[in-house]
């Protein structure tokens, strides 16, 4: 089959969330060693691994046609890409990622303009300056190469400028927030003329719908029970759902089977009551796809 899209992989800590989603969608991506071009069980697409950070360069440019990388990296380098769709998850916490400004805890600094002259360290080097000088703040903006939060211990900086979704690092280095710069998150961009082909249109939007899909069902379970028929009414009341549940008569019975989907976060709290209420033969089963 004819090659249509060539698609980027983010490297490095997006990698196996990434590759997770989209087996979950269902496409199959085997990454080998050291290849930067990972096998996917589609023939129609080649796979090619590249760091979030470089992703929106190389998608601009038309090396790849699309591809999943951070607004960040976007806005880090002011790509002009066509943004498909948002790709909320995390790795850590259901909290958006966010680009904050940091300093140490006995720092005097507590307001961005309390910055003035001061060396901020960062892997976010050209968003950080542009944000300072919108301000008409001037700072000294040094690249950082990673382990951002030692630069204020060590002295080589003032403040720092790095993303966190828990603040437990920062906090684990004696850091304190001044200033959320941006919040943060997965996106599939694609490269504008790559979009403009019928053909790779229709695959990327392919990959976004499901891509959404599974990201959608991550946060629901399907729900299936035995109710009796005098306990229909106060069971199907207790079911949060994405519509009505599913109720069906067993064969030769008073009995039916009630079936739901529900947002996983509740399921624990839900489960206990069903069964108070008569409930019976609970089944809780996971999902791939919510379209």
């Amino acid at each position: 089959m004819e090659k249509i899209l060539k698609l980027g992989i983010p490297k490095g800590s997006l990698q196996n969330a990434t590759i997770n989603l989209f087996r979950r969608s269902g496409w199959k991506i085997d990454v080998e060693g050291r290849s930067y071009f990972p096998d996917i069980d589609d023939d129609s697409i080649e796979c090619a691994l590249c760091r979030a950070q470089e992703m929106s360069i190389n998608v601009e440019s038309g090396v790849i046609d699309a591809g999943l990388t951070g607004l960040d990296w976007v806005a880090e380098h002011e790509s002009d890409v066509h943004v498909v769709t948002d790709l909320i998850y995390s790795k850590v916490s259901a909290r958006p990622a966010r680009w904050v400004i940091a300093v140490a805890n006995d720092s005097p600094v507590k307001t961005l303009e309390d910055l003035e002259g001061k060396t901020i360290s960062t892997e976010l080097v050209q968003f950080t300056k542009r944000f300072f000088a919108a301000r008409n703040i001037d700072v000294n903006v040094k690249f950082s190469w990673g382990a951002t939060e030692a630069k204020i211990v060590s002295g080589l900086a003032d403040a720092i400028v790095e993303i966190t979704e828990t603040e437990s690092t920062i906090r684990a280095h004696n850091l304190r927030v001044i200033h959320v710069v941006m919040e943060t998150n997965t996106q599939l961009i694609a490269n504008k003329k790559a979009w403009e082909n019928p053909k790779k249109r229709e695959k990327i939007e392919q990959i976004a719908m499901l891509l959404q899909s599974a990201l959608v069902a991550a946060r629901l379970v399907g729900i299936k029970m035995n109710v009796p028929e005098n306990k229909i009414a106060k069971i199907v009341s207790l079911l949060p759902s994405l519509n009505g549940p599913t109720i069906a008569p067993l064969y030769q019975s008073d009995w039916f089977s009630v079936e739901s989907i529900i947002d996983i976060s509740v399921v624990r709290d839900l489960i206990p009551r069903l069964l108070k209420e008569g409930a019976e033969g609970i089944i809780e089963y996971s999902l791939n796809k919510v379209l």
